[in-house]
């Protein structure tokens, strides 16, 4: 499959990104019943069908007036790379230019979609080679389920659930910093007509916006990852830029938050192990105490090195000793396996190609 992408015209609609009440809200407008609308979204999303004319349960008239007012055009890929453990990876051009990055990973009884949000990302996390890109843009809501849209067929199956299990906001840029274009793509992919997913099977990661992850609580239900990478303020503040102006005490209230009343989850802390920065004993320590009374895991990743960093990765002894001394801590903690590190799909190495526009002063100061 080689989808080329489309430049839309004024008067026409990239529909491929609407959820349910958005769907409905259009065909409302254009003097057609909401249940026509839900037909499309089903049509799109269930079947993978981005003709309207093959869409053949739909009146004749209605199929000629999509044509001329509207399209389903996910972003096009320009290249794909499977890594030897089976991971995928495909790099998409947006109509801007830009290009995008979303990574496959097959296992035994799952398998995941890592997809991004941001063309570039503006929050300076030094560690991950996105940040090192810089910051164009938000996704739209069309390039953000077009990544899962591509996938899905990519992947060759006719069952959203045969092959793609769980789908994680993980890839490049902050989720939350595109809050409304993300939430309504969260609705999409639990919707029975689209993708089906339970709520437990998505995952949004935050580096730690905390008043968007408040909201997020009370219009939207997944699971939350957190970029969390340093056990206090001061080297949090060097790796994580962000926690100058929400630091971690802020953070791990908004965490409670977002999880009180449900007995079934758990906040996912990422920690990433930099050799010599933060891998030591105290470091472990001070982790034991602040994640105390949190229903918590904590995944430790192994730093996946990319061109012109600083760090070095942890090696595999320091890591299972400090997954060791959290366990005696109390603390639920695990080692990520690296998956697809040799085509660059691994986790903190998506790049892309981002034309930046970054204002990093106003994250930094």
């Amino acid at each position: 499959m080689n989808l080329q992408a489309t430049t839309t015209q004024p008067n026409i609609t990239n529909i491929l990104g609407f959820n349910r009440q958005a769907m409905e809200l259009w065909f409302k407008e254009r003097g057609y019943k909401p249940f026509h609308g839900r037909n499309v979204l089903k049509w799109i999303h269930k079947h993978g069908v981005l003709n309207f004319d093959a869409m053949t349960d739909i009146g004749q008239r209605l199929r000629a007036e999509l044509s001329l007012s509207a399209i389903a055009t996910p972003p096009a890929i320009c290249l794909e790379r499977t890594a030897k453990d089976g991971t995928r990876k495909w790099l998409l051009e947006l109509n801007c230019g830009n290009r995008i990055e979303t990574v496959y990973i097959p296992d035994d009884n799952r398998s995941t979609l890592c997809i991004s949000s941001q063309v570039g990302c503006a929050l300076n996390c030094q560690f991950c080679a996105t940040a090192q890109q810089g910051f164009n843009r938000n996704l739209k809501p069309e390039e953000i389920i077009g990544q899962v849209w591509l996938a899905v067929r990519q992947i060759g199956t006719q069952r959203f659930t045969d092959q793609l299990t769980n789908v994680v906001l993980m890839g490049m840029g902050e989720p939350l910093a595109n809050f409304d274009n993300v939430v309504k793509i969260l609705e999409l992919l639990q919707d029975d007509l689209a993708y089906g997913l339970s709520k437990y099977r998505i995952t949004i990661s935050t580096a730690g916006l905390v008043p968007a992850l408040r909201r997020l609580r009370t219009v939207c239900d997944v699971n939350l990852a957190v970029s969390l990478h340093a056990p206090n303020d001061m080297l949090r503040d060097q790796l994580v830029p962000i926690n100058r102006k929400y630091p971690i005490a802020e953070l791990l209230s908004a965490c409670k938050y977002f999880i009180e009343g449900d007995k079934r989850r758990k906040v996912t802390f990422e920690y990433v192990m930099l050799d010599g920065v933060n891998d030591n004993d105290s470091h472990a320590r001070q982790l034991i105490r602040i994640l105390q009374g949190i229903p918590a895991k904590l995944n430790l990743i192994p730093f996946n090195p990319f061109p012109g960093t600083v760090y070095r990765r942890s090696t595999d002894t320091r890591v299972e000793q400090f997954r060791q001394q959290l366990l005696r801590g109390g603390i639920m903690a695990m080692t990520r396996k690296t998956r697809g590190d040799d085509i660059e799909a691994a986790c903190g190495q998506l790049v892309g190609q981002v034309a930046d526009r970054t204002r990093r002063a106003i994250i930094n100061n």
